[in-house]
């Protein structure tokens, strides 16, 4: 299948199998499509949690709508910002990407100097609004790759970040919950979205070409 019908295939599965995990070699290709991912600034400043620990998904379960595809899929992504940029995670980005090209450039340290002045003196939860959108770069990848893999995910922003940050204990990590992805296999018989079509709106009414 292309790549565009794969993205025809894919649909936010509402009943995902129990029965059917998804293969760890297909877990592994879309975590690398979202590692390597665009970000702002290539920062990253988020990071994804796998949860395979059923007592833990139970929890979440609780505090997301209980919408069952947490516990059903096979794996749960956790999508997590930085709570806010510091000096220490802005360096350490620039200080890696310094090591892995092996040089330094004064254009480089401009830049570095330049965020560390306007990320650092903005107010903290500024800076995880920015993060985080980040992180939904990240989600639409995975996405993207996951439809790829012909693995079924349904993004989800239905849960109570507060809540779920105490369950993961994100807080004491310096990250905030953003958005959760489950991974698995649609249930095809008990899913009352699968034989719909997919509705989007005409080219027409969404791509404009300036010329």
């Amino acid at each position: 299948m292309s790549l565009i019908e794969n993205l025809q295939w894919r649909y936010a599965t509402k009943k995902m199998d129990p029965t059917k995990a998804v293969p760890q070699e297909k877990v592994e290709q879309i975590l690398e499509a979202i590692r390597l991912t665009a970000s702002s600034s290539g920062l990253q400043p988020y990071e994804v949690l796998v949860i395979t620990n059923k007592a833990i998904r139970e929890k979440i379960k609780a505090i997301a709508w209980d919408q069952t595809q947490i516990v059903d899929s096979s794996h749960l992504l956790v999508f997590a910002a930085w709570d806010t940029y510091t000096a220490d995670r802005i360096n350490q980005s620039f200080d890696m990407t310094e090591k892995i090209r092996n040089f330094k450039s004064e254009a480089g340290d401009i830049y570095r100097q330049k965020l560390l002045s306007g990320y650092t003196s903005r107010d903290a939860e500024t800076n995880y609004t920015h993060a985080a959108k980040q992180a939904y770069i990240g989600l639409g990848t995975a996405l993207i790759a996951a439809a790829y893999e012909q693995v079924d995910s349904t993004p989800m922003e239905g849960f109570d970040p507060v809540a779920l940050d105490e369950i993961l204990n994100l807080k004491e990590k310096g990250l905030r919950s953003v958005v959760l992805l489950p991974l698995g296999y649609r249930k095809a018989d008990e899913d009352w979205l699968i034989n719909l079509k997919k509705v989007r709106r005409p080219k027409e009414n969404f791509i404009t070409w300036i010329e």
